[in-house]
């Protein structure tokens, strides 16, 4: 395995899908598949031994609900980034999977060239949605952030998950670099997230970045 591969765990519970998933990757370049699991309890189980980069997960899969395992998975490897790959189009399952902690979600009935993209950019932070989805997502009623977020953290926030830098907020927003750092500080202690993957996602899950 190169060292600079993205080490990628395979988690459906059909083998031909496990089997084509591999060849798309290793084909692709750029990709090392460390494993494979058919099942929920298997799945938990070979990313606490591998803590691969990211972990490619179909929701319908025996011993137990995938959607309920998410949070559970980025428990035990908190730097695994998770795509979910389903046959499962309805916008509430997309909502729940990047609530959890989800970065990415893909459709089966894509084209290829989207999951190997929704993997590139989890493996660094960034989040992927499949774009006829989003469309029915972005038209769904709003449900709108909780209420413990102040209009400028509410930008602030915005901002960071659609990748600018504390430099690029603070310009945008008339604010010194220590302000923004500040408010980004303050965002995270709030809402008890960690890292900018963790912002993306809430700001996925809260309609954000449809802001204007």
């Amino acid at each position: 395995m190169v060292e600079d591969e993205i080490r990628v765990l395979l988690a459906d519970d059909h083998s031909v899908v496990r089997h084509g998933l591999r060849q798309l990757l290793e084909a692709d370049g750029g990709f090392a598949v460390v494993a494979e699991a058919a099942d929920v309890p298997s799945t938990l189980e070979m990313v606490r031994a591998w803590h691969p980069d990211v972990l490619i997960l179909d929701l319908n899969m025996p011993g137990g609900s995938s959607l309920d395992a998410i949070p559970q998975l980025r428990s035990v490897s908190p730097e695994t980034q998770i795509v979910i790959l389903t046959m499962q189009s309805e916008p509430a399952y997309a909502r729940r999977a990047l609530g959890a902690g989800a970065l990415g979600y893909v459709l089966k009935d894509g084209a290829d060239e989207e999951l190997v993209e929704a993997v590139r950019r989890a493996a660094v932070g960034q989040s992927y949605l499949h774009p006829r989805l989003g469309a029915r997502v972005a038209a769904e009623p709003r449900t709108g952030p909780p209420d413990t977020l102040s209009d400028r953290e509410l930008q602030v926030l915005r901002l960071v998950a659609l990748g600018y830098t504390n430099g690029e907020i603070a310009d945008r927003l008339s604010l010194s670099v220590r302000t923004v750092e500040t408010h980004r500080a303050h965002i995270q202690q709030k809402l008890r997230l960690r890292s900018r993957s963790d912002l993306v996602r809430y700001a996925l899950a809260h309609d954000l970045l449809d802001a204007s």
